[in-house]
């Protein structure tokens, strides 16, 4: 008989809290292409991030969110440069000309990264299922970004702004779960957005004059990254780690990037190329594949924190 799934797991509360994380999440890669037509990537971001980390700054009281240790800080501060300040940045410099869709699918690659740095710094076993999962994706991913100009099978060099991103955020999840020992997810995600931040300041120059010139669109869309797709999701996916394994929480991500490519052709009325989509299907079944069978540790609850609940390790997406 099939092992029946724990009732937090499947309560109102937590199933609503993981639709709002899943939603936004997958909606952030439209809202950063709407957001590209009034705003240059470095603007963008720091715009951004500035909102998310003011908004939750306003939550840090309620949340309980305590003062790191002093010999964590480096630590918080690596892990803000690396997951928050590269990631977005590069995200958003390859969305000036890769397709929300396309994006969404090559960052999806980032369980597969995460299964390899696992396996090297963690002490985790991949099994056969693992690497063989993780040759699909690789597979997915070439084929995403050798059929960029359509029928045309040619490397796309932009392409790679998002695989970057990929690779930022697997070692941002896979680094940072020695802390959880000592902090809990809410406090991990506040301090490395907030550090992450710091970093995109030198940024700042000029945003003003373009937030006066910017169509009211572009604008709308960051403020709206600022705070659903960051201060809100992130939220929202901590309080359903808190009340549901994280094997299961984590899985949900697999549904990010169709979600992504039905937001994009509903808001810009995107749509990757069929090529594209094929490669997406494979690179998303290599993720599967490595995420439900790749080995019983930090892949059953990828990627990041200890939940109450469960033993497997998950956070932000």
């Amino acid at each position: 008989m099939a092992e029946r799934l724990p009732r937090e797991a499947v309560s109102a509360s937590t199933f609503t809290a993981l639709v709002v994380t899943i939603t936004f999440w997958a909606s952030a890669f439209a809202g950063i292409r709407e957001a590209l037509h009034g705003y240059s990537p470095f603007h963008l971001v720091v715009f951004r991030y500035a909102l998310t980390s003011a908004v939750l700054a306003g939550f840090a009281v309620p949340a309980r969110v305590r003062l790191p240790r002093l010999r964590d800080v480096p630590a918080l501060l690596a892990l803000g440069f690396i997951g928050v300040t590269v990631y977005a940045t590069t995200i958003s410099i390859g969305e000036q000309t890769v397709t929300a869709g396309v994006a969404s699918l090559i960052v999806a690659s980032e369980t597969i990264f995460i299964a390899i740095l696992a396996t090297s710094f963690l002490g985790e076993r991949l099994t056969v299922w693992g690497w063989l999962g993780t040759l699909i994706g690789f597979a997915g991913v070439a084929v995403i970004m050798l059929s960029q100009g359509g029928t045309a099978w040619e490397l796309d060099v932009h392409a790679l702004w998002p695989l970057a991103s990929a690779i930022s955020t697997s070692l941002y999840f896979v680094f940072q779960k020695p802390l959880f020992a000592r902090y809990t997810a809410y406090e991990i995600n506040a301090y490395c957005l907030w550090f992450g931040t710091l970093f995109m300041l030198p940024f700042v120059g000029g945003l003003p004059r373009e937030m006066a010139a910017a169509n009211w669109r572009p604008t709308v869309a960051v403020i709206f990254l600022g705070i659903f797709p960051g201060a809100v999701a992130y939220s929202t996916w901590t309080y359903a780690l808190g009340r549901a394994p994280a094997s299961i929480v984590s899985n949900a991500l697999f549904l990010v990037p169709p979600l992504a490519i039905a937001v994009a052709l509903v808001w810009l009325g995107e749509l990757p190329t069929p090529m594209s989509l094929v490669g997406g299907a494979v690179t998303l079944a290599g993720v599967v594949l490595v995420g439900l069978k790749g080995y019983g540790g930090l892949a059953r609850g990828l990627p990041g924190a200890r939940s109450k609940n469960d033993a497997g390790e998950t956070g932000p997406g």
